[in-house]
């Protein structure tokens, strides 16, 4: 990936890293999809700025402890190639686009041995494909009889690790049953049987389900545990930090999904990181108006949507810091602005948009793109 290919030009994103790095000891650069090739590739090119101008050394991403040391010990000069360092990640994060970013990243590393950007996942350590194997390894070994009977409730679950759970229900592809309700039966079968040699390895399991989205019945993730992730590296290493997630993450305000306008407000990681870290942490929203994600095409937005209001269509990008007086009274109050999740149907698009109380508070910085197109999935 080049900044070529990027609908801002050079001299933008240059002043966009200036403006973003001032001030800031946590970047949370959010997209508003993860399935944009344009709006992961300004991200990238805000975050290399980043890391060449002003000194950012940690890059904060939504997976696990596991998949970050995986990622880090890539680019810190570790074997394989950046796609079989993805290979045990979220499947977001499984492109070619997140791929290139891992190679700049260790390009950049065998040029600053002493001074090298790391890579950490912000949540604990979860189950892996390799745990569903032990288990049921384990099981063929000391009690064949009831291996048929763990593995119903452990083989339709497993799959989770390429679609979620949620997104299976989305999709019509889901089997029925909660998976965490297998998870918690498959358990139990293995606690009946002697010795605790994968126990730890089926509780994981378990807690990954617990903790999906459908397990939890949100979007919201742990918001608590992730922040403290992000502030303890930060403090303990004193980097600074570009955090890589959904807008509905990094908004350093409480957010209201419209897929699940019932639950409310929903915590998010850039408040509790604005809480603790004030100015300090700077909120960036790149968003866009339409195009071609390949799962869907996307339509333009509602007219009262940011996204519409922030259209130019003269314009293929452009950029505003809301933290400027006079673009903070015209911007100011609460807003509507698109996301497109995993389940993203154009069908029902009028329900793909997050609420904020007050646009300046949620976010610092608004990145808008007028028109997208598709990420490259890795092994696609």
């Amino acid at each position: 990936m080049t900044a070529a290919s990027n609908p801002l030009p050079d001299t933008a994103l240059d002043d966009l890293a200036d403006t973003i790095a001032a001030g800031a000891t946590i970047a949370g650069l959010g997209e508003s999809t993860r399935f944009a090739h344009e709006t992961f590739d300004t991200r990238d090119q805000i975050f290399r700025r980043l890391a060449r101008q002003h000194g950012f050394r940690a890059l904060a991403l939504q997976d696990d402890a596991s998949v970050g040391a995986t990622l880090d010990a890539y680019v810190t000069g570790g074997a394989g190639t950046a796609a079989s360092a993805l290979e045990s990640a979220w499947r977001p994060w499984r492109t070619a686009e997140m791929a290139a970013a891992l190679e700049w990243i260790r390009t950049f590393n065998q040029d600053h041995l002493s001074d090298p950007i790391r890579i950490f996942g912000v949540k604990p350590a979860q189950a892996r494909p390799e745990d569903y194997d032990a288990v049921l390894d384990h099981v063929r070994r000391i009690a064949p009889h009831r291996l048929a009977e763990l593995a119903a409730h452990l083989e339709p679950i497993r799959t989770a690790h390429e679609i979620d759970e949620h997104v299976q229900r989305a999709r019509g592809l889901h089997p029925g049953r909660p998976f965490a309700e297998h998870a918690r039966d498959a358990l139990a079968i293995v606690e009946q049987l002697p010795g605790d040699a994968v126990l730890a390895r089926m509780r994981l399991i378990v807690d990954f389900h617990e903790r999906s989205v459908a397990g939890r019945g949100d979007y919201a993730g742990d918001a608590e545990v992730w922040a403290e992730t992000i502030t303890e590296h930060q403090r303990r290493t004193g980097h600074r930090v570009a955090y890589w997630d959904g807008i509905a993450h990094t908004s350093a305000v409480p957010t209201v999904l419209g897929l699940a306008p019932r639950r409310g407000s929903q915590p998010t990681v850039g408040r509790v990181l604005r809480d603790h870290h004030g100015s300090g942490y700077v909120s960036v929203a790149i968003g866009f108006h339409h195009g071609d994600l390949g799962v869907a095409a996307v339509p333009e937005p509602a007219p009262d949507w940011l996204d519409a209001r922030l259209a130019a269509p003269d314009r293929p990008a452009h950029w505003l810091d809301l933290r400027r007086a006079d673009l903070r009274r015209h911007w100011g109050g609460p807003a509507k602005a698109r996301v497109i999740s995993g389940v993203y149907d154009p069908s029902h698009d009028a329900a793909e948009h997050l609420v904020v109380a007050s646009l300046p508070d949620a976010f610092d910085v608004l990145v808008h793109l007028r028109r997208v197109s598709p990420v490259r999935w890795l092994g696609a």
